[in-house]
């Protein structure tokens, strides 16, 4: 077997692992549990063998490279932090119910990739990525996404334990926040379905046929179902939110411990972002290009995002800042990761296009 198999039995591991987990959240049974998380172990067995063996390939290939620097590359970096961080913690907490709220971040990079036609292919490097700042500079970065989306997590589980009244601002925010996350990722289960599965489209570009099934789709009578659905989804979650409060009160998960959490994955990834995404960048961005800043909107980006979790850390040690604001600051956050990281690189255009999914 070779590594594309391997990443092959870590992606199907990662999404059945997330349907038990979910299933664990909902109906709170402790075997569905223990599946979950040695389905998870197995693939993240099966992922770290993935990247040895294409780092082996790509030496075998003559081109002997860390394997994070592509698209793909770095989005299953990504998933394999985002994985081994989430064990850590449920082992040391020594509860499952995180699963729920991670896996689904993890399912999402995942079918990203494969839903896009993103190239898995072994390839050289141009000139300007042959550089040994390009690889600390990407993985200390996917490092601190990680940190980021694990701080994500926890402070929405945060927000929806915390809030009660449906007409308080925050208990909006996370619906609509966790709302336009679960559609987000239906979206591309149907656009996956529909332009995978069925006409077996690939090597498309995601800019081109994302949400085409649904939202973008040439029917006005879809797009306009599409609307009305995820409408009705919403406030559904927000008539019934208290369900998945209740539900995540039954693991007996405190808010200190949540608080707590997002704010040690915030303390971790916040300096491994400065010295790696920026000031690392910036090195290799002056080797490259001859000029440390050019505000190219991923650089740009990554300063909006590094500005929003540096208020984070400057309003809990300054402000006295606790409870809900600093959560919805945490969950702000990794929303501008996610546009910084995947929005940049489908919709503007700059020095960090190599990024794309070519």
């Amino acid at each position: 077997m070779g590594s594309s198999e391997f990443f092959g039995l870590a992606t199907i591991g990662y999404i059945v692992a997330m349907m038990f987990y979910i299933t664990y959240l909902v109906i709170k049974n402790k075997t569905i549990g223990i599946i979950g998380t040695t389905i998870t172990v197995a693939s993240f067995v099966s992922h770290t063998a993935a990247f040895i063996l294409r780092w082996v390939e790509s030496y075998q290939l003559g081109m002997g490279r860390a394997p994070l620097t592509n698209l793909f590359e770095s989005l299953t970096f990504f998933v394999w932090c985002l994985i081994l961080g989430y064990l850590i913690i449920e082992i040391t907490y020594k509860t499952r119910s995180f699963g729920a709220f991670i896996t689904p971040i993890a399912g999402m990079a995942l079918g990203f990739i494969e839903l896009s036609g993103i190239s898995k292919d072994i390839e050289p490097l141009m000139p300007a990525l042959q550089s040994n700042w390009l690889l600390a500079h990407v993985m200390m970065s996917f490092i601190s996404y990680s940190a980021f989306a694990l701080s994500f997590a926890t402070a929405m589980m945060y927000l929806i334990l915390k809030t009660k009244d449906k007409k308080e601002p925050f208990y909006i925010f996370w619906i609509l926040a966790c709302g336009m996350f679960f559609i987000v990722l239906a979206g591309m289960a149907i656009d996956f379905i529909q332009f995978k599965l069925i006409t077996k489209t690939s090597g498309e570009l995601i800019t081109n046929f994302l949400f085409k099934a649904t939202f973008r789709a040439e029917s006005p009578f879809v797009v306009i179902t599409s609307w009305l659905v995820s409408i009705i989804f919403i406030l559904g979650l927000w008539q019934y939110g208290y369900i998945l409060r209740n539900t995540i009160e039954y693991f007996k998960i405190s808010e200190k411990v949540l608080e707590d959490l997002t704010y040690k994955t915030i303390t971790i990834g916040f300096p491994i972002f400065t010295l790696g995404g920026l000031i690392f960048g910036a090195v290799w961005a002056d080797q490259a290009w001859g000029v440390y800043w050019s505000w190219d909107p991923k650089e740009t980006w990554s300063l909006i995002t590094w500005l929003i979790y540096a208020f984070f850390l400057h309003t809990r040690y300054i402000a006295g800042w606790r409870g809900n604001r600093i959560a919805a600051v945490a969950v702000s956050g990794f929303i501008a990761v996610i546009f910084t990281y995947l929005g940049v690189n489908l919709f503007l255009s700059g020095l960090h296009s190599y990024g794309g999914m070519k």
